[in-house]
């Protein structure tokens, strides 16, 4: 194809004497490239070529140069990213979603925590001795607005080696007997610790024989601690309601051996000691005021009666005192929420305390709660009241105000009853 105009010859050489003159072109029409709008490229300037620039394309990434469509139609614009959102084609992972990964963590922390406290609640309800059978218990008083429970401690040298009876000074008499004995009333108008002195004369009434089934008769008077020698726990709980009226709901009972362990496990309980005492006998030897006592010592100080004029009154108050430091102690967050002092608690006392067979680890905990409460003036801690001596140097219970006091405990009612001494 011949783009020349057809000028007559010019340009082409012409046999004419006349210089030739400018020729004069044909005009060619290219083709129009649409015009396409600035494009959002998030890759630019991360390393990555502009899309749809005409000068680059494929030629940083290793591909062929100038494999762009220039004759194609305008492309679609990149949308812009959403919140939360990566930029399209842009490197990396996506920014991490906190909020999800804090309540994923949270529920896997939750489940590890009801994990880790059904685990313990199981093991410990294992470790416990449900031995006291109280359906052996005959003509039982009727329930009251209150949970009763019957705390003893007795001299039990169980499981202890010839050595550690020399450490804690118990001797090495066969048998166990009642050395404390307290009733604590748990009540919503306020808890109620009571001692019972071991030299109270009370009555020991009929009984069935918790061993043997057989049914005996009524002894008459006697001290109160003769009624666990005769027949342990089931005959004191039927001597202890027989003489008060009061129906006990569940029995604790914890030997030498436990009591001081349980001290020690806590690393000791914190005590005031308002008056100092010594006594060899049991191997008190306290100065007065603040004091962290270990298990041998605590043992002692529950122990002693023969350094004071009345020694049973005085050893019960002591107990009581005792007994509700090492509650307080015991039920806080920082032996319950922490395994390493939880457990060697758990594990020195539980299996040489004996309850009666209905008695929960939840039973368990709230008696040691109802004791805590005392320790911070949520009740009151007294010794029953008594009105004089009896036979055989024992103590005489001053019955009217025992009456009333039963009756306060079984209505739910505040105890408004003294102890005379």
């Amino acid at each position: 194809m011949n783009d020349w105009p057809d000028d007559g010859g010019y340009g082409r050489g012409s046999s004419s004497s006349q210089p030739e003159g400018a020729r004069r072109m044909r005009h060619v029409q290219r083709p129009q490239v649409p015009q396409q709008p600035p494009q959002y490229d998030p890759g630019y300037g991360q390393g990555q070529p502009r899309q749809g620039s005409e000068y680059d394309n494929g030629y940083n990434t290793g591909q062929v140069y100038g494999q762009r469509n220039y004759g194609g139609g305008q492309q679609p614009p990149v949308a812009p990213p959403q919140p939360g959102q990566g930029y399209p084609g842009a490197p990396g992972r996506p920014a991490p979603d906190w909020r999800r990964r804090i309540k994923v963590g949270s529920i896997v922390l939750v489940v590890a925590v009801l994990a880790w406290g059904i685990g313990t609640y199981a093991w410990a309800s294992s470790q416990m001795r449900n031995e006291v059978d109280l359906a052996k218990v005959i003509e039982r008083p009727a329930e009251g607005d209150c949970t009763t429970y019957l705390i003893v401690g007795s001299d039990s040298r169980e499981g202890m080696s010839a050595e550690e009876k020399k450490k804690l000074h118990t001797g090495s008499a066969q048998g166990k007997r009642t050395d404390s004995m307290m009733i604590l009333a748990a009540c919503s108008s306020g808890n109620t610790m009571v001692s019972l002195p071991r030299d109270s004369w009370v009555t020991i009434p009929s009984f069935v024989g918790s061993e043997s089934g057989k049914k005996y008769g009524a002894r008459g008077g006697s001290k109160l601690n003769a009624a666990y020698a005769m027949d342990g726990p089931e005959l004191l709980v039927r001597t202890v309601e027989f003489n008060t009226g009061l129906r006990i709901d569940h029995y604790a009972e914890i030997g030498f051996a436990g009591f001081a362990n349980i001290v020690d496990a806590l690393g000791g309980v914190d005590l005031n000691i308002e008056k100092g005492f010594k006594d060899d006998k049991s191997g008190a030897d306290f100065q007065a005021g603040e004091q962290t006592l270990n298990g041998e010592q605590a043992l002692a100080f529950v122990r002693t009666r023969y350094a004071f004029a009345e020694s049973d009154l005085a050893r019960t108050k002591n107990q009581q005192k005792f007994l509700s430091a090492l509650a307080n102690q015991a039920a806080t967050p920082g032996t319950i929420l922490n395994p390493f002092r939880l457990y060697p608690t758990l594990g020195a006392g539980l299996d040489t305390l004996i309850v009666d067979k209905d008695m929960s680890l939840y039973d368990l905990g709230k008696m040691f709660f109802a004791m805590k409460g005392i320790s911070g003036g949520d009740g009151k801690s007294m010794n029953i009241p008594i009105s004089g001596s009896a036979p055989q140097g024992s103590l005489k219970w001053d019955m009217p105000k025992v009456k009333q006091l039963v009756q306060q405990i079984q209505n739910d009612e505040p105890v408004t009853v003294t102890s005379n001494r």
